[in-house]
């Protein structure tokens, strides 16, 4: 199971900033783990692996995310409305590396390079999550009409943030879920598709 921590942080300032989609700022980070067998490698990514807030326990990947929304209002006669908003959503992607042994049997360094490019591909969907979610964020935000004051626009402002970002972090459980169950049969099909792929000439044997 690849769960991973949604951390959600929201900022709102009154201040102008220029239009645009959502920013996306990824950056990656790695944990290093060893062992020579797919027994040995499962333990390392309990030992060594993120861990996720939520649940306690340490995960072979891991995603954290954090939405920053800017807003500017525009004052008017017995009115107020948002003038401009941007969302940043800010996201970190730790991902495991394997310092393989030379004496490692190939079938163990197929079974990782699999692993780790599943792993590396859901971490990723996890990303653009997050980053739709973004959009769609930057996108209500500046749909809405004028309201009677800007504290009242504030709120309303709030109030659609909160509405979207736990729409996000339930799709985020959703794919999750839907991910773990498929785990075992996505892995195994995964390999033969490599192995295919090796034994075509389409990809290079295990280093």
């Amino acid at each position: 199971m690849m769960k991973r921590s949604l951390l959600c942080a929201l900022l709102l300032a009154v201040t102008a900033v220029p239009a645009g989609a959502a920013n996306l700022v990824k950056t990656y980070s790695y944990f290093s783990i060893g062992g020579s067998t797919l027994e040995d490698i499962e333990k390392q990514l309990s030992k060594h692996g993120p861990q996720v807030k939520s649940t306690g326990s340490r995960h072979p990947g891991a995603t954290q995310m954090a939405f920053t929304t800017r807003i500017s209002y525009a004052r008017q006669a017995g009115s107020c409305r948002i003038a401009d908003a941007a969302v940043t959503v800010k996201v970190k992607v730790i991902l495991p590396e394997w310092r393989r042994p030379r004496k490692a049997d190939p079938d163990v360094k197929l079974f990782w390079d699999t692993l780790s490019a599943d792993i590396k591909r859901h971490e990723e969907r996890h990303v653009e999550i997050a980053k739709n979610y973004g959009r769609e964020l930057e996108n209500a935000l500046k749909a809405t009409y004028p309201r009677a004051d800007c504290g009242t626009a504030k709120a309303k402002a709030a109030e659609i943030t909160a509405a979207i970002l736990a729409r996000h972090d339930r799709a985020q459980v959703q794919f999750d879920r839907v991910e773990s169950v498929n785990f075992e049969s996505r892995i195994l099909r995964l390999m033969r598709y490599r192995i295919q792929r090796i034994e075509s000439g389409q990809l290079p044997p295990p280093a």
